[in-house]
C-alpha cells in the first residue's frame, strides 16, 4: 500500500511540474504572439497614476486586439506592472505582449520633432511652432511680450533668443516647453562662445555678442566666410565706422519691406539702420547658429573694412574704399 500511495504521489508532482512547464511555455508562447491592431496605427494614452488594468483596458479599448484581462494577468506576472509609465504611445507594425510592456515601462513615447533653423526671425519660429504636428499651442494667443514673461524673461526682446537646432517631443506637449529648451541651449551656447573670445574684439557682453553674430548670420549662408565678415565688423566696431549692413535695415522695415532694398530705405532712420546711426541695433535680427556665434567673437585675422558678395554665396573682401569699389563694379554691376 505504502508504494502504491508512493507511485500516486509520484504521479502528481510529476502533472504538477508538466503542467508549470506546459503553462510556461503556454506563456512564453502568448506574449511572444503578434496582437492585432485596428489600424495601421493605434494611438495609446497612459493617463498619470493608471492602474495596470486600466492601462490594459486603455490599450484594447484603443484598437489592440487583446483580451485586458489576460494583458494584465501579463503585467502582474511580468513584476513590471508598477513601472509602467504615463505617456502617449504609437503602436505599430508587429506589437506582442512583450514588446508593448516594454515600450510601456521604457516610456517609449510617441515623438515629433520641430527644426528652428539659423536665419529664421523670431516671427518664423512661431510659425512653426504653430504648424508643429501635435504641439499644444499654448502661447498661441499671447504676443511676444507676454511670451517672454512666460518663460520668465520679462522686458527682453525674443528675437536672437533661441538657439536654431532641431527639437523632440512627445505628442501633446507644449511649445512653450520646446521654446524653453530652444532659449536654455542658447544661454548656454552664448556663455560658452562668450567665456573663450578672442580678447581683443570690441564686443563688451554677451549681448553685443548675440547681436553682431546674428548680423553675420544673416550677411551670408557660407560659414567659411562668416570668420571675414566678423573682422570687418569688429574693425570698423573698432574705429567707430558704421556697419552699414543691409539686413539690419530690412529688419527695421519690418513688415513693410516688399523684397527691393531701396535708396531710401537706407536713409529712413530708425533703430535698426545701421547706416544712419552708429554701433550695433539694439537687438538681435536673427537666431544665429553655432558658427555665427563663434565668428562673432573669432574674427579673422584681418585689416579688411568692406566687403562684396561675387554672386555665387562668396565675398570678394577689401581693406580700402578704392579696392571695395572696384569689386563692386566687377561683381554687383559687370563693369
Amino acid at each position: 500500500m505504502r508504494f502504491f500511495w508512493s507511485g500516486v504521489l509520484r504521479a502528481l508532482v510529476f502533472l504538477f511540474v508538466g503542467c508549470l512547464v506546459f503553462g510556461g511555455a503556454l506563456v512564453y508562447w502568448w506574449v511572444h504572439q503578434p496582437l492585432g491592431l485596428a489600424t495601421s496605427v493605434v494611438e495609446l494614452s497612459v493617463e498619470p497614476g493608471a492602474s495596470p488594468r486600466e492601462v490594459a483596458a486603455s490599450a484594447a479599448k484603443a484598437g489592440v486586439a487583446v483580451q485586458p484581462q489576460l494583458l494584465y494577468w501579463w503585467f502582474r506576472l511580468s513584476g513590471q506592472a508598477r513601472q509602467i509609465r504615463a505617456g502617449s504611445y504609437e503602436l505599430e507594425g508587429t506589437v506582442s505582449p512583450r514588446s508593448l510592456l516594454r515600450k510601456l515601462v521604457q516610456g517609449d513615447e510617441a515623438s515629433r520633432s520641430v527644426t528652428l533653423v539659423e536665419g529664421w526671425t523670431f516671427r518664423q519660429v512661431r510659425d512653426a511652432l504653430k504648424a508643429a504636428e501635435n504641439l499644444r499651442p499654448d502661447t498661441l494667443g499671447l504676443d511676444d511680450a507676454q511670451l517672454m514673461a512666460q518663460l520668465g524673461r520679462a522686458g527682453l526682446a525674443p528675437e536672437g533668443r533661441f538657439f536654431p537646432d532641431t527639437y523632440t517631443y512627445s505628442k501633446g506637449s507644449s511649445d512653450t516647453a520646446v521654446l524653453q529648451r530652444a532659449l536654455h541651449a542658447m544661454d548656454v551656447r552664448l556663455s560658452d562662445t562668450w567665456a573663450q573670445r578672442n580678447p581683443k574684439v570690441p564686443l563688451q557682453s554677451p549681448e553685443e555678442a548675440l547681436i553682431l553674430a546674428s548680423i553675420i548670420e544673416k550677411e551670408t549662408g557660407r560659414t567659411s566666410d562668416q570668420p571675414q565678415i566678423s573682422a570687418v565688423f569688429n574693425n570698423r566696431l573698432r574705429i567707430g565706422m558704421r556697419l552699414q549692413t543691409d539686413p539690419s535695415v530690412i529688419y527695421g522695415l519690418g513688415a513693410t519691406f516688399d523684397g527691393n532694398l531701396r535708396k531710401a530705405d537706407l536713409l529712413a532712420d530708425t533703430p535698426f539702420n545701421t547706416y544712419t546711426r552708429s554701433g550695433l541695433p539694439p537687438t538681435p535680427i536673427a537666431m544665429p547658429g553655432r558658427q555665427a556665434l563663434r565668428a562673432a567673437v573669432h574674427p579673422a585675422a584681418s585689416k579688411a573694412l568692406y566687403f562684396v558678395a561675387r554672386g555665387d554665396g562668396s565675398s570678394v573682401f577689401s581693406e580700402t574704399l578704392d579696392a571695395h569699389n572696384r569689386a563692386v563694379n566687377q561683381f554687383q554691376r559687370g563693369k
